[in-house]
């Protein structure tokens, strides 16, 4: 445990300063400062269990700010990798813009589809969400501002999450009773509707590798399918996609952006021009983090109380 808590801090900390650092060794720039007295306010909770499902431990790291009087506003993020690849360390640095507001961060890993195939991961971050919820006043989290995000795979999971409800059947592995509900989805190109991905043509192996052989894929592709959910009183959700993505087509954010405007819920689409599968341009990443700090904004998610940096 220890050492991929300091392999993560590793990671961090020479990202920052080789990126940020002055040439004139011993001088810090003030990025670099400002990094070190960002990390100096929080309290790192690693590979905590969330829950036990195949004889496999599904794990969380918490990112908890320790200089907030009130419970913080928490962001909830999946890893991508189509389901099958990719880990909970890959995208630490996806967490710095929430960790720069005072946020609270939960980075959550679930079942890939070597451990289980679908519905699996679905369920697993289903009951991240309920432990996040259940164990909010543990932490100094608020539980209605919990909101839920990730790219690609993990932009379906954060979907899924946010949208589902009890009666899917996909919460019965969670420990807690009652509907758990999020604040706001953000939604990194992910995937929305899945069997547009395995037939037709924009079959994709990763989405037929996470299905597997079986008799009901069908059905359980709908089943998997944010598209399956969209209705009148969802959080507001807000996507980003790129026009030219090659591994989730672009019109699936189109989709759910006309759908959840029929059903009357808050929504968003950022068009990235031209755009692949992420990453995107560092110019187009800055409008995006800027536009996605004026939906939480316009929805009252951003403020921190009592949030003051040491010095």
């Amino acid at each position: 445990m220890f050492q991929r808590l300091f392999l993560r801090a590793g990671i961090l900390g020479l990202l920052l300063v080789t990126v940020w650092a002055s040439p004139a060794w011993g001088q810090l720039s003030p990025r670099a400062s400002w990094a070190a007295t960002l990390f100096k306010n929080y309290r790192v909770h690693p590979d905590i269990t969330y829950l036990t499902a195949s004889n496999w431990q599904a794990e969380l790291d918490l990112y908890q700010p320790t200089s907030v009087s009130e419970p913080a506003p928490t962001l909830v993020y999946f890893h991508g990798g189509g389901w099958y690849t990719g880990d909970k360390d890959e995208p630490i640095l996806r967490l710095l813009p929430y960790l720069e507001m005072g946020w609270a961060v939960v980075n959550v890993e679930y079942r890939l589809s070597r451990v289980s195939l679908a519905p699996a991961a679905v369920e697993d971050c289903r009951c991240a969400l309920r432990w996040v919820l259940d164990h909010a006043g543990d932490y100094n989290l608020d539980p209605d501002r919990i909101v839920v995000s990730g790219h690609s795979a993990g932009g379906h999971l954060a979907l899924t999450t946010g949208m589902l409800t009890a009666a899917a059947g996909l919460d019965y592995r969670c420990i807690g009773r009652g509907e758990p509900k999020v604040a706001a989805i953000i939604n990194w190109y992910g995937i929305t509707d899945v069997l547009d991905l395995i037939q037709g043509d924009n079959v994709q192996s990763y989405a037929l590798r996470w299905l597997g052989i079986r008799p009901d894929r069908e059905s359980l592709a709908k089943r998997v399918s944010p598209l399956t959910y969209v209705r009148p009183g969802l959080p507001p959700i807000l996507t980003v996609h790129g026009e030219n993505d090659p591994l989730v087509p672009y019109q699936q954010a189109v989709r759910l952006h006309r759908a959840l405007n029929e059903a009357g819920v808050p929504n968003r689409l950022v068009t990235i021009p031209q755009g692949p599968h992420g990453p995107f341009s560092p110019e187009e990443t800055l409008r995006a983090h800027a536009i996605i700090s004026e939906f939480l904004e316009q929805h009252d998610l951003t403020r921190v109380a009592g949030s003051e940096p040491d010095r």
